[in-house]
């Protein structure tokens, strides 16, 4: 049993004001809301909707390919894990898996010199304007995401610039996600129920479908607003906040509907040590680097990397179980 779940929404269209007061009031605005949900709307007069037609039109036009064409720009084959996703590779907890493909953008770095393995040249499809349209959609809410990072920074009484420093190389990732129609679903809960592993997520999606863990411990349906993202926090951000902000446990229910939805989740730089940094608390979470943790969570989730697990070509270090962070004690069932 699902309800409709009331968020909070926020107008971060001041965000980059030339007035200290007004930036101010949006990371205000922006704390308020992160604490009563977690997971909220953010509206903006900066969001470009000709970037957003563009990236919707790309991802119909490459999803839609034969699934040799896609195979060739296969996650597995890549060096920072981008590229195509298809159906059945990730799995979160139960051993199943949703009726969902994907292709991934992490930011693209070149350089031999300070290789991760989240940090290298991104792989790209053979499609004539794909590469610009993505990367045009990565940059734009790139931007916009950094400067939710300073009105954070703000939120939990830091220097506004606090984060600038760590956010050189961050394996930050677009996903572009497809589900396609099944005229088999029901209108029932899905099976990847999971918080997300870095800072925060802005998402942009075609349909609804969204599903959130209340406070209440319930199953609620996030309604879809037309001209607004949706955000949610994620593991990292419940750290550093020392649990002021807790990571948003979501799903996606299974619909008919065909949807197609743009999560890009933001991460500080690969070596920086996430730590909680609220002023005259006690520590509620040890530190933890973290590129480490992305990487460790993605492992658990991907097939290529299990396989690369149990044939020893990788081990993990310092890893924590994908159900370490959100609203434990509030986890509904299905």
């Amino acid at each position: 049993m699902t309800q409709q779940y009331v968020l909070p929404l926020v107008d971060i269209s001041n965000i980059g004001s030339d007035s200290f007061e007004e930036r101010l009031q949006v990371a205000r605005d922006l704390d308020k809301a992160c604490v009563e949900a977690g997971l909220l709307y953010i509206k903006s007069a900066q969001f470009d909707g000709d970037i957003f037609r563009r990236l919707i039109d790309r991802a119909k036009h490459y999803f839609a390919a034969d699934i040799d064409t896609k195979m060739r720009s296969y996650i597995g084959y890549s060096e920072n894990h981008s590229g195509y996703v298809p159906i059945g590779e990730e799995q979160f907890g139960g051993g199943g898996y949703d009726l969902k493909e994907a292709f991934d953008v992490n930011y693209d770095y070149p350089l031999a010199e300070g290789r991760r393995p989240l940090l290298g040249p991104n792989l790209w499809p053979d499609m004539p304007g794909f590469r610009e349209d993505v990367l045009a959609y990565y940059q734009h809410i790139k931007a916009i995401g950094h400067q939710l990072f300073r009105a954070f920074a703000l939120a939990l009484g830091l220097e506004e610039t606090h984060f600038d420093a760590h956010l050189q190389h961050p394996p930050s990732q677009l996903r572009l996600i497809h589900y396609p129609f099944d005229p088999d679903a029901k209108d029932r809960p899905g099976i990847g129920a999971h918080t997300d592993y870095e800072c925060f997520t802005l998402l942009f999606a075609t349909a609804p479908g969204l599903q959130v863990i209340n406070k209440q411990g319930k199953w609620a349906d996030v309604p879809l607003i037309e001209n607004m993202m949706i955000m949610n926090i994620s593991d990292m951000m419940e750290i550093m906040s020392n649990g002021r902000y807790v990571a948003t446990k979501h799903r996606v229910k299974k619909v008919k509907e065909e949807r197609y939805s743009f999560p890009l989740f933001f991460s500080c730089d690969y070596d920086h040590v996430i730590a909680p940094m609220v002023k005259g608390e006690a520590p509620k979470y040890p530190p933890l680097k973290g590129g480490e943790h992305l990487y460790n969570q993605t492992a658990q989730t991907f097939a290529y990397l299990k396989r690369k697990i149990a044939n020893g070509e990788l081990a993990l270090h310092n890893a924590v179980p994908l159900d370490s962070f959100g609203l434990h004690e509030a986890q509904a069932k299905a």
